[in-house]
């Protein structure tokens, strides 16, 4: 079946099958940025933004994506470099691999809660894994970023 696809305000129209996965297509467009650790919806490791909202792209059949907007780290350069840099100098960036799925809910509770509790910000990140870091680097990196004013939407 054909599918027309807005990823990062760029139009795709392909052809897949129904069964396939957006983290596929995606990963087959070349927006490698969204990663698979366990194609279970346990690790946060594809989470992209549809319509704003974060999924697990491993989760959610490209099907049902036609005339969404799509937003993967690739689409959110500025305000995913900042948190990067912060994440980096507090040391909890160690392989990496994990990062982009990590980032992208970062940005998306920036965006959704206001000030919140460091309950709240567990509470929110619960889904995403790491497997270096033991999450107190990658917390004070949230802290920092939650203050700084947003450079992009």
């Amino acid at each position: 079946m054909i599918i027309e696809l807005n990823v990062n305000n760029k139009k795709h129209a392909l052809s897949i099958e129904c069964d396939t996965t957006l983290y596929s297509v995606l990963r087959d467009l070349g927006y490698k940025s969204v990663k698979c650790g366990c194609s279970t919806s346990n690790c946060g490791l594809c989470t992209v933004w549809i319509d704003e909202v974060p999924v697990l792209s491993c989760s959610v059949l490209a099907i049902r994506c036609g005339g969404k907007k799509i937003t993967t780290l690739e689409g959110i350069s500025q305000a995913q470099r900042k948190f990067g840099e912060l994440l980096s100098e507090e040391g909890g960036e160690q392989c990496g691999f994990c990062s982009p799925g990590f980032i992208m809910n970062v940005i998306s509770l920036k965006k959704t809660i206001k000030n919140p509790t460091e309950d709240e910000i567990n509470d929110y990140l619960m889904g995403n894994l790491c497997r270096c870091t033991g999450y107190a680097s990658q917390m004070r990196a949230i802290k920092k970023y939650l203050e700084i004013e947003d450079e992009d939407k």
